[in-house]
């Protein structure tokens, strides 16, 4: 398992984030929780490098993102485009699914 370092400063808004989950992220959620998947162990809202997920499962490097409508602005998608591509950089895998999915 690689460990990916992450900026200190975001754990406590991390934690508030888990707060204000979107229905997707809820959703998902109840199926990952309690290595609901394949044994697998997530976590959700996690720092990494500079920059908090919306999942993310150690063992296997990999982060899963909700996109809700508002990733759909362009400014938004150059952003989370260049933030996936630093986190890939890292070695971490990713899987993007739209909120409506």
């Amino acid at each position: 398992m690689k460990f990916i370092p992450y900026n200190k400063t975001l754990k406590d808004f991390s934690r508030e984030l888990r707060n204000y989950s979107t229905p997707g992220e809820v959703l998902l959620w109840k199926k990952l929780r309690a290595r609901g998947m394949m044994g697998y162990q997530f976590n959700r809202q996690k720092p990494l490098d500079n920059y908090i997920v919306d999942f993310y499962c150690q063992l296997l490097h990999l982060v899963i993102e909700i996109d809700g409508d508002y990733h759909n602005r362009t400014e938004v998608w150059v952003k989370d485009d260049e933030r996936q591509k630093i986190l890939e950089s890292l070695g971490l895998n990713f899987m993007r699914f739209a909120e409506k999915e």
